[in-house]
């Protein structure tokens, strides 16, 4: 078995929901239980990539296309073989949050920092920076050396309505985590590279939960009958999205088998040759939500 990096970059609002809510939001998006950190199934991974290869349209006799080696059989004969790839559930690595210089920050947190080096550990990468950037307070943050989050006035950092101060002494690491990220994600993109260096930014993990519960977007949306040309009865509702340059992270695995007749890299490869171009995930995918930009690293 071996594990690679997986990086999902929003380019349009990513609606990866729960069903139907219990609060004031009909359409929440999935977060996880005890960290609240938001996610996309790894089951919709799986199910965009295996839509990506050839189709089986006769799955009693087309038993041997590189779809069914790499992610098992159809659904009517599943018992014969497991599929040979793994997706994780990928989690928040990076939000976009308003910011009163440099438009937007791509704001972490050091939790997330840690997890992403935990997961890195076990994948086909580079090892990421030793230390993790940590704010003394929640009112502090970290950026990195060349930031342009820093408000010419008085230096501090604004996001939304908050102001935080930056932590200085701490501003070569957050170019260490800001550097191994942009290598990964922005893979021979020098511009977006600089783009993340800029606007990357580490803040406090109780900061970061409260960035969560008031960062996502959040839109009416109403169906109008089609003789009355009015809102029908039930029919407004609210729903949740990650916001546009949303970053998330999971772990790839590929698990050979006899039936797959492919190595771990081999596998990978074949993976890769479909994340060239972006891909839809979530839901809403007809008013132009969950379109993302792929990227196997390692």
């Amino acid at each position: 078995m071996k594990a690679r990096l997986l990086f999902v970059h929003a380019l349009s609002p990513l609606h990866a929901g729960t069903g139907q809510g219990v609060g004031v939001i009909d359409l929440p998006i999935a977060r996880e239980k005890a960290t609240g950190l938001p996610y996309l199934p790894g089951s919709s991974i799986k199910g965009t990539l295996r839509d990506q290869f050839e189709p089986d349209e006769d799955a009693e006799r087309n038993r041997d296309t590189l779809r069914v080696r790499i992610f098992g059989p159809e659904t009517n004969r599943a018992d014969e073989h497991a599929g040979a790839v793994q997706f994780t559930d990928q989690t928040l690595a990076l939000l976009p949050v308003r910011s009163m210089a440099g438009t937007f920050a791509w704001v972490t947190s050091p939790y997330v920092l840690r997890r992403l080096a935990r997961d890195a550990g076990g994948a086909e990468v580079t090892a990421p920076p030793d230390s993790v950037p940590e704010p003394s307070a929640v009112e502090q943050c970290v950026v990195t050396e060349a930031s342009k989050l820093s408000y010419r006035d008085d230096g501090k950092v604004y996001l939304e309505d908050l102001d935080l101060t930056p932590d200085t002494g701490q501003a070569g690491g957050a170019s260490d985590w800001a550097r191994w990220l942009g290598e990964r994600m922005f893979v021979g993109d020098e511009q977006w590279r600089e783009m993340l260096m800029g606007r990357f930014c580490v803040v406090h993990d109780d900061m970061l939960s409260f960035l969560l519960n008031t960062t996502t977007e959040i839109a009416a949306r109403v169906k109008i009958g089609d003789d009355s040309k009015t809102v029908v009865k039930g029919g407004l509702w609210y729903e949740e999205s990650l916001p546009t340059e949303t970053v998330l992270f999971g772990l790839t695995l590929a698990f050979p088998n006899k039936q797959t007749r492919l190595t771990d890299d081999e596998i990978f490869e074949h993976i890769a040759g479909e994340l060239k171009r972006p891909l839809q995930f979530g839901g809403k995918a007809t008013v132009g939500r969950g379109l993302c930009r792929v990227v196997l690293a390692g």
